[in-house]
């Protein structure tokens, strides 16, 4: 005989514990108690004195320094490389024709020679200044009457021309807009295509009636 199974009503019940969930702030981090290290600080070199070196005078702020120099208006019309041969080998220089005006009536063309661009431009600024003429302009900002001048081979014609704005090529042009002459035409009479002769032969137009 087989033996019947045994049925068991009796289930043993599991308990099953109670899990609390703390809040971030309660938990402790250890990377918070870590205190960083404290930076020590040294006394600069040279005591309290200023970063502008012995004696030397500090240079005002470059936003001034530039509202200077924006009083005029500047055009390059003329830049060349010029090579000179020398015992050990060729030396290079650089001449810059420029235009300098405020288009108020005052104008003036400078030549700057140097080793470097930068340096060759500041010297023609230089001269522009001291060469500047103050043109008597009209109410239509026109010039008084006709103008003609020559310069080595350029030879320019300026005459005032009313309701055509102005009307010019080369550094002529250059010149008339940084003086801020309109209404009038300006004319080559020369072949010459030297920009550095043409601007100056308008110049010596311009003295015509410029303020003495």
């Amino acid at each position: 005989m087989t033996a019947e199974p045994k049925i068991i009503d009796d289930v043993e019940e599991v308990v099953v514990p109670e899990v609390v969930l703390l809040p971030v702030e309660d938990v402790a981090s250890p990377v918070a108690d870590i205190k960083e290290p404290e930076k020590k600080s040294f006394p600069r070199r040279g005591g309290d004195r200023d970063r502008g070196g012995r004696g030397r005078p500090q240079r005002g702020p470059r936003k001034d320094r530039d509202e200077r120099r924006s009083e005029f208006a500047q055009k390059l019309i003329g830049i060349r490389r010029v090579a000179r041969v020398m015992a050990g080998g060729r030396r290079f220089n650089f001449s810059v024709a420029i235009v300098l005006g405020d288009k108020k009536g005052r104008v003036g063309v400078g030549l700057g020679k140097a080793a470097d661009t930068a340096l060759a431009i500041e010297k023609a600024t230089r001269a522009a200044k001291r060469g500047m003429l103050t043109i008597n302009l009209t109410k239509t900002r026109s010039i008084p009457r006709n103008v003609e001048a020559k310069y080595c081979a350029s030879v320019v014609e300026i005459r005032p021309s009313p309701g055509r704005g102005l009307v010019a090529g080369s550094s002529v042009r250059a010149v008339l807009e940084l003086a801020g002459i309109s209404d009038v035409t300006a004319k080559l009479l020369s072949r010459s295509k030297n920009p550095l002769n043409n601007a100056r032969a308008a110049m010596t137009a311009l003295k015509a009636v410029s303020k003495k």
